[in-house]
């Protein structure tokens, strides 16, 4: 039997899994931004009804997996597995929100890159047949982001330029073997890569090397270029990050610019909301793609995607004893056809 894999890091899905239905949620500012008529569902406040910001974001998770499950007309029980994850310690948002369900779940932690990553081995699962339908889930939640990274709201620190406004969203996608599409058709995993940024208020200078590496081995892999996709996105660089990945490829040669865009830079009018670089988190792309750009794709307005979530790994200890910010990127192609 011939092989999957191609080149150094990448592979083709041989039975082309189906993306079944996918959905999106978003909080106020999200609602307010570029996109805001995108998401299946937003939030008026912050707190999705709930008494904590963690509270919330489980919330945010229930939702979504249940808006995901309604339209591909499927029972909780009839999920082979789940591939879980958010930004919070241990992953409680993802884990307390499969408790008591049943559902055979893996917890995963990519920090932003883990969209890309759930959607990745959800269809590898149901490509290699371990799986009849699998969910890809991810989320994040502004407030319990800066209260675990950073400082508690009510500190009042400032803000520096390079700065990103993480997101409050989550997305979820139903993977399964039969279905009208979008196709998950290949992918290519990331290996980690670190820039030696060690400002944990860039996080696009440090994501951008990995996004560049990653997205260049695509290329390489599995011999194809910008001008073969409708569209390239990653996963919340921002402002800054993306910029250093055109810069990138620009030294190789290659012009991005006029396929290429940013999750975090889409999300969010920067200027009207004062975002700064843009928004980050790995809710971020999650509602990007389950919203925007998935929809994009039903109604034929894109015909392949290649989506590229980035994340930085980091923790606040490593950050305090002045760790650099190691990254990755994970990259999977998505197309209409099954081809």
């Amino acid at each position: 039997m011939e092989s999957a894999h191609r080149g150094k890091q990448s592979f083709v899905f041989r039975q082309t899994p189906a993306i079944l239905s996918f959905s999106s949620v978003a909080g106020k500012k999200e609602a307010d931004g570029p996109l805001g008529t995108s998401f299946d569902k937003t939030a008026k406040d912050t707190t999705f009804g709930q008494k904590t910001w963690e509270k919330a974001e489980t919330q945010m998770q229930r939702t979504v997996m249940e808006l995901a499950l309604h339209k591909a007309s499927l029972r909780e029980d009839q999920l082979d597995a789940a591939f879980v994850g958010d930004l919070l310690n241990q992953c409680v948002g993802s884990s307390f929100c499969m408790r008591d369900r049943d559902i055979p779940t893996f917890g995963l932690y990519g920090a932003c890159s883990t969209m890309a990553e759930s959607l990745m081995l959800a269809a590898m699962s149901v490509n290699a047949g371990y799986c009849r339908s699998a969910l890809a889930l991810t989320s994040s939640h502004f407030a319990s982001s800066e209260r675990q990274y950073r400082f508690p709201l009510a500190y009042g620190g400032q803000r520096t330029p390079t700065a990103q406004w993480t997101v409050t969203g989550a997305g979820a996608a139903v993977v399964g073997q039969t279905g009208d599409g979008p196709f998950l058709l290949n992918a290519t995993v990331g290996s980690i890569i670190d820039a030696g940024i060690k400002d944990a208020a860039n996080m696009g200078a440090a994501m951008a090397p990995a996004a560049y590496e990653t997205i260049r081995a695509h290329f390489d892999d599995l011999g194809t270029s910008p001008e073969d996709y409708d569209l390239i996105v990653t996963g919340d660089l921002g402002k800054l990050g993306y910029q250093l990945v055109c810069d990138l490829f620009a030294r190789d040669g290659v012009q991005i610019e006029e396929r290429y865009r940013d999750c975090g830079v889409m999300i969010f009018d920067c200027k009207r909301q004062d975002v700064h670089c843009g928004g980050s988190g790995c809710g971020c792309s999650a509602s990007v793609l389950c919203g925007h750009l998935l929809g994009k794709m039903r109604q034929r307005e894109i015909s392949k995607l290649l989506f590229c979530g980035t994340g930085a790994l980091l923790s606040p200890l490593t950050t305090q004893q002045g760790e650099s910010i190691p990254a990755v990127c994970h990259a999977v192609t998505i197309c209409t056809e099954r081809s």
